[in-house]
């Protein structure tokens, strides 16, 4: 079992998708703890993802059709927005 923690924002760090058999328990602000299934948590994180990437105008591989910068930034959320009551 993975156990990740909520912050005070409301999200928890996650930065790659999960094994989908694997079993995430989330521990929210409130004090209540939610179990996820790995599908259930990698379904958030690509909601998210694409959420960032549209508002990015980024394509759906995350890559900005933009004329190229010196600097690159990386086209990836580490942050997912979660809430009690999601895994239901």
């Amino acid at each position: 079992m993975i156990s990740l923690q909520q912050d005070a924002d409301g999200f928890i760090r996650m930065n790659r998708h999960f094994p989908d058999s694997s079993l995430i328990s989330i521990t929210f602000n409130d004090g209540s703890t939610e179990a996820f299934s790995g599908h259930q948590i990698n379904e958030i994180y690509d909601e998210a993802l694409a959420v960032y990437r549209a508002q990015n105008r980024l394509d759906a591989k995350g890559f900005s059709r933009a004329p190229t910068k010196s600097v690159h930034a990386t086209n990836n959320i580490e942050f997912v927005p979660v809430h009690a009551g999601m895994a239901r």
